[in-house]
């Protein structure tokens, strides 16, 4: 996905044949602002965002969201995690960005999935920050989902399970596929892919009155009119394009698409 970690090298190709396919030019998710600066302290941006999403970070969860970042750059040396590595950015791009996504969440306990969650973004720092939330982290490679379950472990995320499979894996029917289709109030994704190819991953998943939220960058305008193609064969509704509003970070936005109806 990534804007804050490019895509493994195995995943160019069908990134490139989809937008070929498509008839939309290639251009990165979510491009990064050139040397970034938080704008606050990181605990007091948690917390702003956190209020914006109608919660209260306990200590014991910014605790949690800074053991998060230290277990986050510690396994980036053993495996492609993430490009930024330093804490202070990690704390506005990692978790601020995640963070900005709760006031598009359900305000009760709801079921939600992260598709290509790499090392956990934003799936884990929702679990921190909603843990009455079950989280589901849906990622292809066999290392990154390893470090998500030792890392969960580690936290003691109860709310949070792990599924090391591919998208298009977790929504055939069983017994060749997850059959995970239509369990979900929430499906996101940051940074995985076009646009279209994540409604295709993404909103099958969903149950209807369900919601698909792809982080993308100020591009993804390109993506829209592909995207808008497929919706009905997938029961999508309006798309809608919503400024992410992180502090000190321009560009960043988030998709939203409801599930209307149907599988």
């Amino acid at each position: 996905m990534e804007h804050l970690s490019p895509p493994p090298p195995h995943t160019i190709p069908r990134r490139e044949a989809a937008a070929a396919k498509l008839g939309v030019n290639l251009s990165p998710a979510l491009p990064l602002s050139p040397s970034p600066t938080p704008p606050h302290d990181a605990e007091e941006l948690w917390a702003q965002l956190a209020t914006r999403g109608g919660i209260e970070l306990q200590d014991s969860q910014r605790q949690l969201l800074h053991r998060y970042l230290d277990l986050l750059i510690a396994g980036n040396q053993k495996m492609n995690l993430t490009r930024i590595v330093d804490p202070a950015a990690a704390g506005l791009l990692h978790v601020g960005d995640s963070l900005t996504l709760l006031p598009l969440l359900p305000k009760k306990p709801h079921r939600l999935v992260d598709v290509g969650s790499g090392g956990g973004l934003p799936g884990m720092v929702l679990a921190i920050a909603r843990p009455e939330v079950k989280v589901t982290l849906l990622e292809a490679t066999r290392k990154k989902a390893d470090f998500l379950k030792s890392t969960a472990d580690e936290l003691g995320l109860g709310n949070v399970t792990v599924i090391p499979m591919r998208a298009e894996e977790a929504v055939r029917d069983k017994p060749t596929g997850g059959g995970m289709r239509g369990p979900f109030d929430v499906a996101v994704a940051r940074a995985v892919a076009l646009l279209p190819q994540l409604a295709e991953w993404l909103l099958p998943l969903l149950k209807p009155g369900g919601v698909m939220l792809a982080m993308k960058g100020p591009k993804v305008a390109e993506e829209i009119p592909a995207t808008s193609k497929i919706l009905r064969r997938l029961c999508g509704g309006k798309i809608s394009q919503i400024p992410a509003g992180l502090p000190g970070v321009e560009g960043h936005l988030i998709v939203s698409i409801p599930k209307l109806r149907g599988r």
